[in-house]
């Protein structure tokens, strides 16, 4: 019985069938190698993923398909060794450089004899499918990391604590090199200022920048329109339109990708800002918004609470504050009726004080006008003699040098009366005390001698006071005359200047005082002290604790007249053997310091453009300003950084009138030192040392070194100017 289907056979597939059928597999790619692994064959999917040709391919290795050539290796040897290789994912390199993440498998092609003599590759493209798991571990990661956050944030009610817990959240949700949280927050009088937390870079890298301004990248956060995001902001139309800085300050991180989030709370309120970079442009994307979106929604949660939390912490402090303060006073009121009726009587015999030195000053203020009357006659008079006294009247002439001589000090003492009857006619200015004290040092070092040693303490950011220079110069040498005499053995002077505030309570105690903002000026010595009486006499003229001879007791007397008549205060604090403390308040100028020198005219020496200066100072920017100064002023100007390189500079310069150095200096040498062997080398060459230090190579004991010249630092243009023409005119 012959049944058609009772035999099949099939047919055999012919070659050209068998490469229809693997060029039709245009989504894999089908690769076949002889036995050395040079491709035979490459079809239309090799074409498609990789970018090759047949042609490009054909007797070629598949090394270039693996960015390590030793895997494709070891897959022909498994494939020998096992019937099959590779089969492990990863990523394949592509025609132009580009990459797909792909599996594949190599197995061996064998003859009727099972002998090999090919193989065949096999890769299909797995990057859809590798995005896809890398999308989901993502979305997990940054899950992970929104609860991980949010469970932290449940459980801190520190408000710092708070924001660097979303500060560093956020730097890992995003993937950024570095972030910051600009938040506001109250102080406990109730005001607003911004802080700052920062994450992966330390606090020093952004200590030295001032907070962000409201600009045209950062304004859009600080108001709460919305997140903003940049693939590289240095190419943002709004970025560097704002001055001084036009962009990134000098010295900031890099940044190319940039990434803000407002922080808004519940009633809209924009509580701060969350912010993101990276030095690579591009770094940050949608995903990146999202999970900061939600990040800064559960900041702004916990910061609400947390306000809400101290709010309510600050009201019960306050509450036990009050119940505390309430129980207090039940039970010391009758102690304090009896501290305010003490306190009343004290400020009765204040007055009463203050009253017997007005009274004084009266009488005292009209004997000095009346005396300076009769003084200006004779001044006036012995200053017409002198002027046409001959100079072959050598005995006369002397006499009456001497007696305009006495007329003066006789002046001094009147001025010394008017200071302290608050009619001496000042000219009180702008005045910076630290300035002041630091000019003024150097004489009171002079003054008091080698038995006491002066230090000067300065406040800084010490606020301005308007007073009469002058009169505050004399003021305090006073004030360190009488402390040396209270030292006959040699002590410690201190003079010291601070910011100060004389309060209602302080203020009821003294005549004439207002409560309000000062500068104090303290004068402390190590000397014999005052007793309570000395003490309640102390500011009285003509009343003095010295020998007969030894003073004339208007030296407190002025210092009172003065700091009084400068709408100030002045306290005298002593005790016997422990020493005496003066403390000058005088009030602080609430005013602009741009308009405090606008009446000066100061006239400046200039140059002659045949004198050379050699300017050796190390610090660059000094050096430039110094430099710049005298050449503004005529000189001839050369400069050195260090002492060797200024005196090689001295021995090929033809003239040079004087050498300006700084004390100290790098490279082993002082500017003494420089200024010994300059002199070695130019006899004849001046010498002005500037310094920033009290005590250095050229002070010694309190004092200067003898015939050396000195200006220090600070100084200002006209000072320099002034200093080294009083210099290079000196003739001795």
């Amino acid at each position: 019985m012959n049944d058609a289907n009772s035999e099949f056979r099939p047919e055999a597939i012919s070659a050209s069938d068998w490469r229809q059928i693997v060029q039709s597999a245009t989504d894999t790619a089908i690769i076949t190698t002889n036995q050395a692994g040079l491709v035979t064959s490459w079809n239309q999917g090799a074409y498609r993923l990789l970018g090759w040709t047949e042609e490009q391919m054909l007797g070629r290795t598949l090394d270039r398909l693996f960015e390590d050539a030793s895997q494709i290796k070891r897959e022909f040897e498994e494939a020998r060794n096992q019937g099959v290789g590779g089969g492990t994912e990863g990523w394949r390199l592509k025609k132009g450089g580009g990459r797909l993440w792909a599996v594949g498998e190599m197995t061996p092609i064998r003859n009727p004899d099972g002998e090999i003599k090919g193989f065949v590759k096999i890769v299909r493209d797995r990057t859809r499918a590798k995005a896809a798991e890398e999308e989901a571990a993502a979305e997990r990661r940054a899950l992970e990391i929104l609860n991980r956050a949010g469970s932290a944030l449940a459980a801190e009610t520190d408000l710092h604590k708070l924001v660097q817990i979303v500060t560093d959240a956020g730097v890992e949700l995003s993937g950024a090199e570095f972030g910051a949280f600009f938040y506001n927050v109250l102080n406990e009088q109730g005001e607003s200022y911004m802080l700052y937390t920062l994450s992966g870079v330390p606090m020093e890298a952004f200590s030295k920048f001032p907070m962000p301004r409201n600009t045209a990248v950062f304004a859009p956060t600080f108001k709460g329109e919305g997140i903003v995001r940049s693939d590289d902001i240095t190419k943002d139309p709004r970025y560097g339109k704002n001055a001084p800085r036009t962009g990134m300050p000098e010295g900031h991180l890099p940044v190319r990708s940039y990434l803000a989030v407002p922080v808004v709370s519940r009633t809209g309120e924009v509580l701060g800002g969350l912010f993101f970079g990276h030095a690579t442009p591009g770094v940050f994307d949608e995903r990146s918004e999202r999970g900061l979106a939600g990040l800064a929604a559960e900041a702004a949660v916990a910061i609400d609470n947390a306000r809400l939390s101290q709010a309510a912490q600050r009201e019960i402090t306050e509450r036990r504050r009050v119940e505390e303060a309430l129980r207090e006073l039940n039970a010391t009121l009758e102690h304090q009726v009896a501290e305010r009726t003490a306190q009343l009587r004290m400020n009765e015999e204040a007055l009463r004080q203050s009253q017997k030195m007005e009274a004084i000053g009266q009488l005292t203020g009209g004997v000095a006008h009346d005396f300076n009357n009769l003084l200006q006659v004779i001044i006036g008079n012995l200053d017409t003699i002198l002027r046409n006294v001959s100079d072959e009247a050598p005995r006369l002439k002397r006499a009456a040098n001497q007696a305009l001589n006495g007329a003066r000090r006789a002046a001094a003492l009147t001025q010394r009366l008017l200071a302290f009857s608050r009619r001496q006619p000042l000219d009180p200015k702008p005045l910076n005390v630290n300035g002041l004290v630091t000019s003024l040092s150097e004489m009171v070092h002079r003054t008091l001698g080698e038995t006491v040693a002066v230090e000067t303490v300065l406040a800084a950011g010490l606020w301005q006071v308007e007073a009469d220079a002058n009169e505050l110069e004399a003021a305090i040498l006073n004030l360190a005359v009488n402390a040396r005499d209270a030292m006959p053995d040699g002590g410690r002077l201190t003079i010291e200047t601070a910011n100060a505030h004389i309060d209602e309570a302080y203020a009821a105690n003294y005549a004439e005082v207002t409560p309000g903002q000062y500068v104090s000026i303290s004068i402390s010595d190590t000397g014999k002290g005052m007793d309570e009486e000395i003490l309640g006499r102390a500011f009285e003229p003509f009343y003095t604790t010295k020998p007969v001879g030894k003073g004339t007791g208007l030296g407190l007397s002025q210092v009172y007249g003065f700091v009084k008549q400068s709408a100030g205060h002045v306290k005298i604090y002593s005790e016997l053997g422990q020493g005496t403390t003066v403390k000058i308040y005088l009030p602080r100028l609430i005013a602009a310091a741009a308009d405090s020198e606008s009446g000066i005219d100061e006239t400046i020496p200039d140059g002659d453009e045949e004198e050379t200066i050699l300017v050796l100072e190390d610090d660059d920017d000094v050096r430039t300003y110094s430099v710049e100064i005298l050449r503004e002023l005529g000189y001839r100007v050369v400069e050195a950084h260090d002492g060797p390189s200024a005196l090689r500079l001295l021995e090929r310069q033809g003239r040079v009138d004087l050498l300006f150095t700084d004390v100290v200096l790098p490279g082993g040498m002082t500017g003494a030192q420089v200024a010994e062997q300059a002199r070695d080398l130019k006899p004849n060459l001046k010498v002005l040392f500037t310094t920033g230090y009290a005590r250095n190579a050229i002070i010694h004991q309190g004092r200067l070194d003898k015939g050396v010249r000195l200006i220090t630092k600070p100084f200002s243009s006209a000072d320099l100017a002034a200093r080294i023409r009083d210099v290079l005119d000196d003739q001795l």
